[in-house]
């Protein structure tokens, strides 16, 4: 079985070499993101994500690397994202928040960088932020209900909450004007600092995510009560910044 690559880096070439010889003119850029681009990148466990940047002629013709995806997912690679320059450029309305994350934490494998000198209208980035936050919160009430308080399942509901969280923290900076840490722990205790939120619980929730400690059912439960009140905490919050 094929093992995740120690550096990412070191199959940029052979990603190259395929992709290029596949697509031809119609690939504009490829672009590695995510945790894969930094010091949060740990093989094994983390997704090494790939940005696929085509031409709108070459989008319509995707059957094209049907192939080249399963050969790569053996190998440990994500699927890719698939998109155009148009796309982006009429998209960020929309995803600021995700774009902003791309931005911040990407590395340009091959091609045009399209993501280097991109722009955010902030109002769009806290009604996105707004949205985000009190949609997850809806949904992580129903979610531990349907644990039963089980501490396997609670820790599972955190850990996949806490990395959409994480991408929001860093949007929220964004609107104070923080410099925005590159690694994901600074980036949450800094937004605890700037919104009044509880660090010790998000840095604890990060240690679980990253099994780091394994807290029992009991503990486990009142520790998910609390994260539901600090993100009840941070929706209101978010009304208060604008719109």
């Amino acid at each position: 079985m094929a093992k995740s690559p120690q550096d990412p880096k070191t199959i940029f070439p052979e990603i190259i070499d395929d992709y290029k010889g596949l697509l031809g003119d119609d690939l504009i850029s490829i672009i590695l993101y995510g945790s894969a681009t930094g010091q949060d990148y740990r093989p094994g466990k983390s997704d090494i994500n790939f940005m696929m940047v085509l031409s709108e002629e070459g989008i319509d013709r995707l059957d094209r690397v049907y192939e080249m995806v399963s050969k790569w997912r053996r190998r440990k690679v994500a699927t890719p994202l698939f998109l155009t320059e148009l796309y982006v450029e009429s998209s960020l309305d929309v995803f600021p928040i995700e774009y902003l994350s791309f931005q911040r934490n990407h590395i340009l494998v091959y091609g045009k960088d399209i993501l280097a000198d991109l722009s955010f209208d902030s109002e769009c980035v806290r009604l996105q932020c707004e949205r985000e936050i009190k949609g997850k919160l809806l949904l992580l009430r129903e979610s531990f209900l349907e644990t039963a308080g089980k501490g396997r399942a609670l820790k599972g509901l955190m850990a996949q909450s806490l990395q959409a969280f994480v991408a929001i923290f860093e949007a929220l900076l964004y609107l104070k004007d923080k410099e925005i840490p590159l690694v994901k722990s600074e980036a949450v205790r800094l937004t605890c600092e700037t919104f009044d939120l509880d660090s010790r619980l998000f840095e604890k929730v990060l240690d679980i995510k990253e099994e780091k400690i394994k807290p029992k059912g009991p503990e486990m439960n009142t520790l998910f009560q609390a994260y539901l009140r600090e993100v009840r905490r941070l929706s209101r919050t978010v009304d208060t910044l604008g719109g």
